[in-house]
């Protein structure tokens, strides 16, 4: 009967471990910032590339200055390298609202990216925009 009621107890525990998602330790293949975070690294890397994924006309209504047009539907391994020739380069990722940044954030970390940053959207940026 002890063994039948731990089996029970431990059954639990291995479905909620089994179901954690495909990133080891539950972490993220990039790293979420907010937007204070986003401007200090502007300012302090002027060769961080600021990735806008947003589609063309959104980005011609409005974008942060000096970021790179790269709609997050057309990131494949070659469009990323024309926009971003080395893996290290630091990354600055942000779309409208955060959904498409997020997306995109983890497909250039999973081409192999390893300094990719998302911050969500320009509708929350307090910062200047270019129009």
């Amino acid at each position: 009967m002890k063994k039948w009621m731990f089996c029970w107890l431990l059954l639990p525990c291995l479905l909620l471990t089994a179901c954690g998602g495909g990133q080891k330790g539950g972490e993220s293949p990039y790293t979420q910032i907010d937007h204070p975070q986003a401007k200090a690294m502007m300012d302090e890397q002027p060769q961080a590339v600021i990735l806008d994924v947003r589609e063309q006309e959104e980005y011609d209504a409005g974008h942060i200055p000096d970021a790179v047009l790269l709609p997050v539907g057309s990131i494949d391994a070659s469009t990323a390298q024309a926009v971003i020739s080395d893996k290290e380069t630091t990354v600055l990722v942000y779309c409208r609202s955060g959904n498409r940044s997020k997306t995109a954030a983890k497909a250039l970390a999973d081409l192999g990216y390893t300094q990719v940053y998302e911050f969500g959207g320009i509708r929350d940026w307090p910062y200047e925009v270019v129009s």
